[in-house]
């Protein structure tokens, strides 16, 4: 019998969460094909993975060789957060179907994602907000949680959400203080090349839940660990060319030397220039549309 392999990380940053994830799914992984292949493209590398990060917002908090850069980093990060790109959604041009943060900051079901006129029956949902408000009245409830998948209309587009779910509770500290613990749950995941993108990002959101529940109760509220759940964690075959050089480097274990502080200056500047263009783009979105 072949099973898909189940493997548990624990870390206590980002970066090192990756090189474990990456080590782990690469050597142990079970080979099979994906949806998107060409002709040619070795099986990928594939694992259901349980990743625990002890402390998301630990340093180093920068992984230097994650595929893309600090630009790219930040433009992810604002998507997610903050929604920059959700004007891109147009189903009926072809264009995006979601973005992460529409869909737990606007969930709204519809039947026909492609037909602007397929009706909504329902108000559109702000999930986020509701996390917050719950968490805010009962710390310790199980209720807690947003969802992206629209089962009326993802199961027929090409491109669903990878992010299925996420679910937030607090726990009380001695000092009267709490502390926001964070699950996401995924049902594939493209670990070398989105994995370090997406969790930067959804931490970031975690960040922005625990302050704007403290602000509410007027308690301090701290990041605790964040759990990364992924039924299909995959490295894809297509990228076994480029990727294995960059993943032998990681089996010396010492990812500190491939890291940097999030307080970098080169990394600093970057994101900082990065913020500058993002809010330009933004800008220019506003005064095109009148």
């Amino acid at each position: 019998m072949s099973n898909i392999p189940v493997i548990h990380i624990e870390a206590d940053c980002l970066p090192q969460a990756w090189e474990a994830a990456v080590l782990a799914v690469w050597d142990n992984g079970t080979k099979i094909k994906t949806q998107y292949d060409k002709p040619g493209d070795p099986p990928s590398r594939d694992a259901t993975t349980i990743i625990t990060v002890n402390n998301p917002f630990a340093e180093p908090r920068i992984h230097k060789n994650f595929p893309g850069g600090p630009e790219e980093l930040e433009a992810y990060r604002q998507e997610v957060v903050d929604g920059i790109h959700d004007h891109w959604i147009d189903p009926a041009a072809g264009k995006w179907t979601y973005t992460y943060h529409e869909r737990l900051f606007a969930y709204c079901p519809v039947e026909n994602i492609r037909n602007p006129q397929s009706p909504k029956p329902f108000a559109a949902v702000d999930q986020i907000q509701y996390i917050i408000d719950s968490l805010a009245q009962t710390a310790y409830t199980r209720r807690a949680q947003a969802i992206t998948w629209m089962p009326t209309a993802d199961i027929t587009t090409e491109d669903p959400p990878c992010l299925q779910r996420i679910w937030c509770r607090l726990t009380q500290n001695p000092d009267n203080s709490f502390t926001l613990n964070m699950n996401t749950h995924w049902r594939s995941r493209d670990l070398y090349k989105a994995w370090f993108m997406n969790v930067y990002a959804l931490t970031d959101l975690q960040k922005t839940i625990a302050e704007k529940i403290s602000i509410k109760i007027g308690k301090i509220v701290k990041v605790g660990r964040y759990v990364d759940i992924t039924d299909a964690m995959h490295i894809y075959g297509s990228y076994f060319r480029d990727a294995q050089p960059e993943i032998e480097k990681m089996r010396d274990k010492n990812y500190k030397k491939r890291s940097w502080q999030s307080s970098h200056p080169a990394f600093d500047m970057m994101t900082i220039e990065a913020r500058k263009k993002l809010a330009e783009d933004v800008d220019w979105y506003a005064n095109a549309r009148g």
